[in-house]
């Protein structure tokens, strides 16, 4: 059985910030890979900065390139209509059931996971690591935790994780109000990615 941490997002751009977390989760579950999955048309962020699914699966791709442990998939791009984190962990589950899957979120997921679209079929399909940051604290999480637990898999323990990280203020929007405003994005974008973004004029 391989564990694989599933990261999945808008990527909108991809940052450093993504890929920092990835490897963290990745050697402190520890992972054996770690899958990236840009989403195709997300319910919950629409925006008019939001670059087509393709070229964003292909950001994604450039970030990764000489990581052995890091793969890029593209089953929420390809999807019709709306990307639901259930539809695709139930997918990827269908696809490997060998597979033990850990599902990478960041501290705000933990407290809002549970207004997603079926909640509980997430819970039946991986595990959920979450990053704790200093933008909340551990003990409200420890205290989401037991709630998530008792309401979603009263029967079932340590199916999240709580993983210390550092408080890292990057963003996607951060990036794009940036390159709006004529400035610099050295080192919070991998350099192969920037240029990519540079050539397309994507967020000017």
């Amino acid at each position: 059985m391989n564990k694989i941490g599933i990261m999945g997002g808008t990527f909108n751009p991809i940052h450093i910030g993504h890929l920092i977390l990835a490897q963290w989760v990745l050697e402190e579950v520890p992972l054996d890979e770690i899958w990236l999955i840009p989403t195709g048309i997300s319910y919950r962020k629409l925006s008019d900065e939001l670059v087509s699914g393709q070229e964003r699966l292909h950001m994604v791709k450039l970030a990764i390139q000489g990581n052995e442990r890091f793969r890029c998939l593209d089953m929420e791009v390809r999807r019709e209509g709306y990307t639901y984190s259930y539809e695709t962990l139930e997918q990827l589950k269908g696809m490997y059931p060998k597979n033990d899957f850990f599902f990478i979120v960041g501290s705000d997921c933990l407290f809002s996971i549970e207004n997603w679209k079926f909640p509980e079929r997430i819970f039946n399909c991986c595990t959920l690591a979450a990053a704790v940051r200093g933008d909340t604290t551990l003990e409200a999480m420890k205290e989401k935790k037991r709630q998530l637990e008792m309401k979603f898999m009263p029967n079932e323990r340590d199916k999240i994780l709580l993983l210390p990280f550092m408080n890292m203020s990057v963003s996607s929007t951060l990036i794009r109000e940036r390159i709006r405003d004529g400035k610099s994005v050295k080192y919070l974008v991998p350099d192969n990615v920037l240029e990519y973004m540079m050539q397309k004029g994507f967020y000017q």
